[in-house]
């Protein structure tokens, strides 16, 4: 993509995004290097997510399809959090045992959850990763929104994404069931406050 020449953020449905999860995973493969075995594991989960409450998914793509890198340059997708589901079970109970069930309500009653908001490295540092949080969450009709982000030192580029449109931490050092890196999980009540001077994208 050259400059002056912004890739176009467009709104997806369930079968829109479906259609495109092949090359939305090679984003993610790009953006997180995780092992390539996880990768079809990774690919059921995001099929899975497209079932739960009010889905919601946008990539940013690029007006030239033919382009190095292809026509998806970045995407993200959420959806309403509800009981039953792997991540909104399991933070709920860790924030329970933090704070008590009090301070996980407040947090997770009526959320938006950002499973997964990734940007081609090819293409980050030019806004998008910032245009893909704001445009998803706008408008939302819940109370609160949360996510996970990898917790390292010093802080991911998202992470101080994510605080620069007033999330907060929820939790830090924390390690879902079945081992892995450390993450902070992050919330804001919406809308967000966005912050035109912040890091732009991860």
């Amino acid at each position: 993509m050259e400059d002056g020449d912004p890739p176009k953020l467009r709104e997806i449905d369930v079968r829109g995004f479906r259609r495109r999860l092949g090359p939305i995973l090679d984003v993610y493969a790009a953006a997180m290097d995780p092992p390539i075995d996880q990768l079809p594991g990774r690919y059921a989960i995001m099929e899975r997510h497209t079932t739960y409450p009010r889905f919601r998914a946008l990539v940013a793509e690029s007006r030239r399809p033919f382009l190095r890198g292809g026509a998806i340059q970045g995407f993200a997708y959420g959806f309403h959090g509800t009981p039953g589901q792997w991540w909104h079970d399991v933070v709920h109970h860790a924030l329970d045992e933090a704070g008590g069930a009090g301070h996980a309500a407040e947090w997770l009653s009526d959320s938006f959850e950002v499973a997964e908001l990734h940007v081609d490295p090819a293409h980050q540092g030019r806004g998008l990763g910032r245009a893909l949080l704001t445009t998803l969450c706008a408008d939302r009709p819940e109370r609160t929104v949360v996510l996970s982000t990898l917790d390292r030192r010093p802080e991911t580029r998202a992470r101080r994404l994510y605080r620069s449109v007033g999330m907060v931490d929820l939790l830090a050092d924390f390690e879902f069931p079945g081992g892995g890196p450390r993450y902070a999980v992050m919330g804001a009540r919406l809308p967000l406050t966005d912050s035109p001077h912040g890091p732009d994208d991860h």
